[in-house]
Formats: structure tokens, sequence, C-alpha cells
């Protein structure tokens, strides 16, 4: 017996035109994910629009998103991750969705810049306050400071920009048995050099922006955890907040992880190379990368990660402004620019970002931060020796 004409099949052609191909069964399984470019959710039936185990919109991510936050998480050692629009809004929405008005947050004195400022201006005017440790304070040191309104630390380890690494562990442990919650910026560390998670951390949040990504053209942040209640919250706030990421930003930054462990030894062995090199020279005062040995931290490092990346600092002999402004400007394969992680190098000079600090010691010349790319590193170390060789000149 033949089926019916539907409604469809008897509409006119303009109707017809609206309607033909969608939705349709894919027709092959290809490697990556489809991209889900939707905000309706078409559902089958009355019931399962108030069904909320499955996507009934498209806001906070269908095929390729979940693919995405799946990957992450499997990086960082949980359940899907949470994702953000950048990695400033991974770090700023988890403090929303964890803190209230008349918390406390201790804040390690060398976090990124950007999350300091929401701290010290967005959440201050919400009634959160912020005090800031030292990098290398000791765990006694850190929860000395913790008070009755003490509900969160925030870490990160390395340090931006100075590189100092933190006793996360120890930390963590102190943390959790006075019942607060520890939140670590792991970009430097994106996983698969550092797990803070297994280390006892209860939220790790990252800037996808930089080596997942890989090639400095997109923007993404991720939330992970491995505790269903502080997820929940997270959950709760995009949700509540309206947070999305788009499934071609998406599609990317999977296209990125795929390469990511690949990338990261090549980083990081070029960056050895580099660092070891500039520890000779007369210029050179102090190389600011914790897998040297002798370099501050270097212990912690060699207990708690798994590899180096291609980000460090390089502290010059001492000369004035105009000199490291000699030094950056003579670069010619590395690129002047903020953000790191993608395949470029890139180099700037520091100073001007520390002065907000309230615990940082004078590193005894000027600060440049080098991100070494996946070049030859021959070529990067000609380069940098130009560099010198400009900074030399400029301080005589």
């Amino acid at each position: 017996m033949s089926k019916p004409p539907s409604g469809r099949d008897k509409a006119s052609r303009q109707t017809r035109l609206l309607h033909a191909g969608s939705p349709m069964e894919l027709e092959a399984r290809t490697v990556a994910p489809p991209v889900q470019r939707g905000s309706t959710v078409l559902v089958a039936n009355a019931k399962a629009l108030y069904d909320t185990s499955k996507p009934t919109y498209g806001r906070l991510g269908l095929s390729v998103q979940n693919a995405l936050a799946e990957a992450v998480g499997a990086v960082e050692g949980c359940g899907p991750a949470r994702l953000f629009s950048s990695g400033l809004a991974a770090v700023t929405g988890t403090l929303q969705a964890l803190l209230k008005t008349g918390d406390e947050v201790l804040v390690t004195d060398c976090v990124y810049g950007p999350s300091r400022r929401f701290l010290d201006g967005v959440m201050k005017r919400y009634g959160v306050s912020a005090r800031y440790f030292a990098p290398d304070a000791s765990p006694d040191v850190v929860m000395a400071m913790a008070g009755p309104a003490t509900r969160l630390i925030l870490l990160e380890s390395p340090g931006s920009l100075t590189f100092e690494i933190q006793d996360v562990p120890a930390i963590a442990k102190a943390a959790r048995e006075r019942g607060i919650l520890t939140v670590l910026d792991n970009t430097w560390g994106v996983g698969l050099l550092y797990e803070p998670l297994a280390l006892g951390v209860d939220v790790s949040v990252q800037a996808l922006t930089k080596y997942v990504g890989g090639h400095s053209d997109v923007f993404m942040g991720s939330a992970c955890s491995i505790d269903a209640k502080l997820l929940a919250r997270i959950d709760a706030y995009l949700r509540d907040a309206g947070i999305g990421v788009s499934p071609d930003d998406a599609y990317f930054m999977l296209r990125g992880l795929r390469t990511l462990e690949v990338r990261l030894a090549r980083h990081g062995e070029n960056a050895l190379k580099v660092a070891h090199w500039l520890q000779d020279q007369p210029e050179v005062k102090q190389v600011l990368c914790p897998a040297l040995a002798g370099a501050p931290g270097h212990d912690l490092w060699k207990r708690d990660f798994k590899g180096i990346n291609g980000l460090f600092g390089v502290v010059l002999q001492p000369g004035s402004e105009d000199a490291t402004e000699a030094f950056i400007d003579t670069l010619t394969l590395f690129g002047l620019g903020f953000s790191w992680g993608g395949f470029e190098s890139l180099a700037i000079h520091c100073d001007p970002q520390l002065g907000y600090r309230t615990a940082h010691r004078p590193l005894g010349g000027p600060l440049v931060r080098l991100h070494v790319g996946l070049e030859d590193p021959q070529d990067l170390i000609g380069d940098l020796r130009g560099a010198l060789d400009a900074y030399a000149a400029a301080t005589r």
C-alpha cells in the first residue's frame, strides 16, 4: 500500500523550496564531525521539546562543539570541557560561576594581567575582594593569608611573564582541607605538559587560543573539572549568561588539537636550544625558563611537569628603555605581538606590564618574553644575535 502524500508533497513550489533537503540523515561518515550551523533544533515530537537531556537549542553547542569539549577534556584528564569565547572569558566566567558577594579570592601576583584587571575592577564592584601573594610563596604562607571569607585561590604556574612555578599540589591539598576552591590557569601547560586536576586542583582553565588553536587565528577558552557540582555551577552560568562558541571556531580548534602533541614537542625542542644558547650570551643576565637546571622553580617543574613549550623570558643586562626597544626593533624573524602558541615566533618587552604587581622583585635588567615557534632554531638564534648586538651598541 503506497504512503499517502504528506503536506509537503502537496505544498506549493515556494514552500517545497524552503523545506527540501532538510532535515536529512548524514550520507557518509567523515574523520571530523559535521559543522552544524544552527540556532533552531528540530525535535521529533511535542514531548521532546522539553526533554533537556538532548539539545533543544543551538547556543550551547551541537556536533562539533560537543566533539571539541570531549577532546579537550580527554587532554585535561576529565569529562567534557566547558567552552568559552576566549581564554579570558574562561577565567572570568569560572570566577563568576563560583563566587558571590562577600567572598574573597587569594591570587598569585604573577597572574595574567587581564584576569587581575577583572578581579580588581568588575569583581570588586560586585563585592568580591582579591588579595595577592608572591608567586614563589610557600603553601604555608599562602594558607596563612586565608580568612573566613576566602572561598577560592587563583593560581597560574608558570606565572605570566616571569615564569614562577608554584607548589600547586601542596596548595591544592591545604586549600581542600579548609574547604577553599582552587582554580589554575593552565594555558602554559595545556593539559599535555601539566595536569592540574590530577594534582588536586578543582578547576583547570586555559586559553585554547594559544597552543590548541596553534595558528593564531581563532579565540576560545575552556574550563575542566572532575567535580560534578562545580561543573553544574559553571553550566548554569553558561546557560544564564547566554555564553556560546561558534561551530566554525570549534571546528578550527578541534583541527588544531589533533596535532597539538606533535607541535608542542617541536616548540619545546626549539625553545631549549634557543634558551641554552641565550644563557651563554654576555648581554643576557638570566633566562627565565623553568626547564633549565638552576632556574627558579626548576625542581618543582621537574617534579610536576612533563615537558616545556616555546614560551620563556629573558632578562637582559642593565640597559635603557631605548636599548630594549632597539633589541625588539632589530628582530626580523620574531614578530612583535602579544599572545603566543601559534606556529610563529614572537617577542615583546615586558617591563611596562610589571608595574601593577605588589610582590614583584626587581630582575636587575629589562625583561623580554620570547615565544619560540616552529622555525629552524639556528635561524632564530641568528636573529637574536643581531638584536643583542643592537642592544649592546645602544648601551655603550
